[in-house]
């Protein structure tokens, strides 16, 4: 029996990369996308902003994962085509990630495209994290490489911050069943812990003095500009 194409938008991103090598491992056929020139024939150059690409992409495709990259401040704009392609297409399935709280409003860009897809008639799921736990070796990691410090206007917040492997986990069951169709989720941690709580956690495991120091939002904002 053959087995589904399975279409991963952002398959090199945090949650894409570790979701193909789930989906792989699994025996499933994967069509990946990159924005740059494709280094193998399971992958389509696809141009998000502009939609160069999207078609060719979605062509003999069983079932999809879709997600707005970073960078985008209208995701609707980027999710929207995606979903009427999938729509065109008659897809078995597609699995969205927006983000927690995505739901709130329905006026936000990413419930739009959440809406987009309840009412589109194809089988789905949506999913929605909170703050990955990958952000502080990524987003955050300068201030905590060059002062051994978190940097952040967080306050005394906590955030049930989520391993983004365990996002993948969730998406890749959810490609491969029908138990939960049309369903959204939203996905946490185990426990919300505020910045200090994580500096404590990153000291352990380096070996090395983390701290947490909380900032004003401009000079956050010119943190990020100069980086």
């Amino acid at each position: 029996m053959k087995k589904d194409l399975i279409l991963v938008i952002g398959a090199s991103g945090t949650v894409g990369t570790e979701l193909v090598r789930l989906l792989k491992a699994e025996g499933h056929n994967v069509r990946t996308t990159t924005s740059k020139t494709p280094k193998d024939a399971s992958a389509v150059k696809v141009n998000l902003a502009t939609g160069e690409g999207v078609s060719a992409a979605f062509e003999g495709v069983d079932k999809a994962f879709l997600l707005s990259p970073p960078g985008y401040a209208d995701h609707y704009a980027i999710l929207s085509p995606l979903v009427q392609e999938a729509k065109r297409r008659g897809l078995k399935k597609v699995v969205l990630m927006t983000a927690l709280g995505a739901n709130a409003s329905d006026s936000t860009p990413f419930r739009r495209a959440e809406i987009e897809l309840e009412q589109s008639g194809l089988a789905y799921n949506i999913i929605r994290p909170n703050w990955f736990l990958q952000n502080f070796h990524t987003f955050w990691v300068q201030g905590i490489r060059e002062q051994g410090k978190i940097l952040l206007p967080a306050g005394r917040a906590k955030t049930s911050f989520i391993d983004a492997r365990d996002i993948s986990a969730v998406a890749a069951k959810l490609l491969t069943t029908e138990r939960f169709d049309n369903r959204g989720f939203d996905l946490t941690g185990p426990k919300a812990l505020d910045h200090d709580e994580v500096a404590q956690a990153i000291s352990g495991v380096t070996g090395k003095k983390i701290t947490y120091q909380e900032i004003s939002p401009v000079d956050f904002k010119s943190g990020l500009v100069s980086a």
